[in-house]
């Protein structure tokens, strides 16, 4: 997979994710509501969001980039792509700050990341949700992702065990 890079959008800022952003992201990863339909449980400290972010950007199999607003570089979230079959089919991961819901900035991130993976030459983006996760079903389906499979009992989390929605776009699907 390429190097991380920049991405701008009409309003943010996607960066390659750096250990700097553990503190910031924090409000993120311990906000209860937000890891609901995580595959783990909120982190109790910032230690525990610092080590998550370690490993995510030491991971060489994923890329991951921190989501800021123009002109201010703090982290209100994530994005992550992970090659699932090299050169052509990627699964994508996001999070973004409460504060943050509801604003069209998850939708303006991921827009920016799928157009980015389809330029790089990749046939296939697809994303994995729980089922009950309305929001992130809501933006995919926006996106104009196809809901191609519903996998039973597919992930053990902090809930339990968890059904999972595949959401899927090939690339003579997206109109960015």
């Amino acid at each position: 997979m390429s190097p991380t890079s920049i991405m701008r959008t009409q309003r943010l800022v996607l960066r390659p994710l750096t250990s700097a952003d553990a503190e910031a992201l924090h409000a993120v990863y311990s906000d209860a509501d937000a890891m609901t339909w995580w595959s783990h449980a909120p982190h109790d400290s910032v230690e525990q969001t610092r080590d998550r972010v370690t490993r995510n950007i030491s991971d060489a199999s994923w890329r991951a980039w921190a989501i800021t607003l123009k002109g201010d570089d703090t982290a209100i979230g994530t994005l992550a792509a992970h090659e699932k079959r090299q050169g052509k089919v990627v699964e994508i991961g996001y999070a973004l700050v409460r504060a943050q819901w509801g604003s069209g900035l998850a939708r303006e991130a991921v827009s920016a990341l799928v157009t980015r993976l389809f330029a790089e030459g990749n046939r296939r983006v697809f994303a994995d949700t729980d089922p009950d996760n309305v929001a992130s079903n809501r933006l995919l389906e926006k996106l104009g992702f196809t809901r191609e499979g519903h996998l039973r009992g597919e992930w053990e989390t902090h809930l339990g065990v968890r059904d999972s929605y595949i959401w899927g776009m090939l690339a003579g699907d997206w109109s960015a």
